[in-house]
């Protein structure tokens, strides 16, 4: 493998991941760990900042290749396991900062990454857990987030290009952040349902909304809408106030209204 920013931080703060060509639902997405590029200097852990982390991964030479990765930015792999059980008994044993986790592990290769990642949100909430799969499982990923959005990252193995940003994300998780790359919150949106919840928000309401849970900062919703950075401002001011989200020093309003959106 070549190697080529807490808790209640805003969404769009939580830097999100845009590389590649996206993947359709349930499919493989070719899997380019040597496409990560690392310029040098970047993204080491610095002076007491270095994170504990377990990492799950069954591919033997993905899962040496990140544990050498994130040695080398000055984290601690406190475990490097291949599948679900071994990942929980992990987690429950060193009780890490964050855990990276694959979705499709052994035995039945299908979502037994998600369903641990539930498992230790529940269990251990204060651990991260950053999903990096090259699968986007939508109603399982959609179940982890609507759980407890905070310190939740789902990423796709090919469209992660620096080594950076990647730690980058991972610190933001372990952090209490959210990151998402883009395709994963599409897939969730064409999956969710509309609902009440949202019945009282404008058509222009939604739209903003909806760049909100891609990612999108205030400027970039304004030039995508072609509107002024006030008028985004307000819009948001609006949907807040329409989804019960009152001012507060800690939640994270823009994720809680995004993952509202996605749930409905």
């Amino acid at each position: 493998m070549s190697e080529p920013e807490g808790r209640g931080a805003a969404w769009t703060e939580e830097r999100v991941l845009r590389r590649g060509k996206a993947a359709p639902e349930g499919a493989p997405t070719a899997e380019r760990a040597g496409t990560m590029s690392e310029p040098e200097g970047r993204g080491a852990a610095p002076s007491g900042q270095a994170l504990r982390i377990v990492l799950a991964e069954d591919a033997a030479i993905m899962r040496d290749g990140l544990t050498q990765t994130l040695t080398r930015r000055g984290h601690e792999v406190v475990a490097a396991v291949g599948d679900a059980p071994a990942l929980l008994r992990a987690v429950a044993a060193h009780e890490p900062d964050v855990a990276i986790v694959d979705v499709r592990m052994p035995p039945t290769h299908t979502d037994e990454g998600l369903q641990a990642a539930k498992v230790i949100r529940r269990e251990h909430p204060q651990v991260g857990v950053l999903v990096f799969s090259q699968y986007i499982e939508a109603q399982s990923a959609a179940d982890l987030l609507a759980g407890a959005p905070a310190g939740v990252g789902y990423l796709l193995k090919d469209r992660v290009a620096d080594v950076s940003d990647f730690i980058d994300a991972i610190t933001r998780v372990a952090r209490g952040g959210t990151v998402l790359d883009p395709e994963v919150v599409r897939q969730l949106l064409s999956a969710s349902r509309r609902s009440d919840d949202l019945a009282a928000l404008t058509g222009r309401e939604r739209e903003v909304l909806g760049l909100i849970a891609q990612g999108r900062s205030n400027t970039a919703i304004a030039e995508q809408l072609v509107i002024t950075g006030g008028v985004v401002e307000k819009h948001i001011a609006s949907i807040f106030a329409k989804l019960g989200l009152p001012p507060s020093d800690t939640d994270n309003r823009r994720v809680i209204a995004a993952i509202k959106y996605l749930e409905s």
